[in-house]
């Protein structure tokens, strides 16, 4: 597939969201930097080693890509917060996509230094040697967390969110801040933060609820949902995060912007639980536990701006995207994953 000739660093690459932003990537020619640390936080460095195996896999030994050409995949272990580290891999980079950082709620309640070190300080390292080496466009992953419980919904990206709920939240927020505050003295570049909701689908973190349920399901072991089930999530594949994180990064208008990237149709959980029994052809067996600090009781993205400006809309169903996740966890029921 002929691509835009362009070449980016994506941090965090291996992740979640970051397989599958670099696979798509790649699919379409371009040449991908990943930057990532493996670390196990928070989830098992083994998950980020495999997706890692399967972009070396379908990239890496092509053989219609002419030998005399520079890989267009290579990988670096290095942490964002260190300067020295990752600065030379923006020398000659179109455009970079920060996905890495530390992400969950409810781990930031125990370590909120060390979210605000990773997310906050390593955005504005990534933002300064990016205009340091004049990069043009800078995509930032932020969340629908910086909303917290007092943003009237559909969260829109003018209302303030100056409330969040957890340290996460908090930490994802003070990098949009730094973000901004770099594009004003950085004329040309563009920069673009991007409110992810609730991602799922395929190579999801395992700890997350729609993997989570999926696998316990089929186990027939119970599940637990937290609250009374009426807390209400927008969810949103993954393949409809990826078009987002694509259109904004390619796009041209110097100077920051947020957008919001959703479903824009929340359900309960109550609700999730019954459409995955469905999917999975299992019964839910469900136990109940509190509400842990830091969740929020919903989240319900406005996204007009991402139509309006990156002619973006979600595309996935739940209940497509359900049976997509499905389908990898029973294809994966055989896999040891663990730590290494």
């Amino acid at each position: 597939m002929s691509g835009t000739g362009l070449s980016w660093v994506v941090t965090g690459g291996v992740g979640f969201i970051g397989y599958h932003v670099s696979r798509a990537l790649l699919s379409r020619g371009d040449r991908v930097t990943i930057v990532d640390d493996f670390s196990a936080a928070p989830y098992p460095a083994a998950y980020k080693r495999r997706n890692l195996r399967d972009l070396e896999r379908e990239f890496q030994s092509s053989a219609s890509e002419p030998r005399s050409k520079a890989p267009r995949l290579r990988v670096v272990t290095a942490c964002v917060t260190d300067r020295a580290g990752i600065e030379p891999l923006f020398e000659g980079a179109d455009g970079v996509i920060h996905l890495a950082g530390l992400a969950g709620v409810r781990p930031s309640i125990h370590a909120p230094a060390r979210y605000a070190h990773v997310n906050v300080t390593g955005t504005g390292v990534v933002l300064e040697i990016a205009r340091a080496h004049g990069v043009r466009r800078v995509s930032i992953a932020s969340s629908s967390s910086i909303y917290g419980n007092d943003t009237p919904l559909p969260a829109n990206e003018d209302q303030p969110a100056v409330s969040p709920e957890s340290p996460y939240g908090a930490s994802k927020r003070g990098a949009e801040l730094v973000a901004q505050s770099i594009a004003r003295h950085a004329p040309g570049m563009t920069v673009s933060a991007l409110r992810f909701f609730t991602v799922y689908g395929p190579r999801q973190r395992p700890e997350m609820a729609i993997t989570l349920f999926a696998r316990s399901m089929l186990a027939g072991k119970a599940i637990t949902v937290f609250g009374d089930g009426s807390m209400r999530r927008d969810f949103t594949h993954v393949d409809d995060i990826v078009r987002g994180v694509l259109a904004a990064s390619d796009r041209e208008r110097p100077g920051f912007r947020a957008y919001n990237l959703g479903s824009s149709a929340p359900i309960r959980l109550s609700s999730l639980v019954d459409a995955l029994a469905s999917a999975t052809g299992h019964p839910a067996i469900t136990t109940y536990a509190p509400t842990p600090p830091g969740d929020v009781e919903a989240t319900y993205a406005d996204t007009s701006r991402a139509a309006a400006e990156l002619g973006w809309k979600p595309r996935v169903e739940l209940l497509e995207g359900l049976g997509g996740v499905v389908r990898w966890v029973r294809d994966n029921a055989d896999e040891e994953v663990a730590s290494p």
